[in-house]
């Protein structure tokens, strides 16, 4: 069974089948990458809780920054919020996000319960 929280017309936040949850790429405000990454991950764990997992739980990550000149201060609040033991398999790339003030975008799959 294929389970969508959060439908719209284009996505869905939220969709999770046998065991495993994929979020929607997720994005932060503010001025500075570290900013924008730590809003950017507190809406992934809040859509992990809303989805029956957990940072604990991530399988897998997909890091895109606006610039690659930013991977050591995306990294910095990165490895403070994973916690110890539980790193995801990821990915880090350079990419045009969808506006020009955005500097990183977080794509999460994890198990569920």
């Amino acid at each position: 069974m294929i389970e969508r929280i959060d439908v719209a017309t284009r996505m869905s936040k939220i969709v999770k089948h046998n065991g495993v949850v994929y979020l929607c790429g997720q994005v932060g405000e503010g001025e500075t990458v570290a900013d924008q990454t730590r809003e950017c991950l507190a809406r992934v764990e809040a859509l992990l809780d809303r989805a029956g997992s957990s940072r604990e739980k991530m399988l897998q990550a997909i890091v895109w920054l606006a610039d690659m000149n930013d991977f050591v201060e995306m990294n910095s609040v990165w490895d403070a919020w994973v916690p110890a033991g539980c790193a995801p398999a990821r990915a880090c790339g350079e990419a045009k996000l969808a506006r020009a003030d955005l500097k990183v975008e977080i794509i999460v799959t994890a198990a569920c319960d």
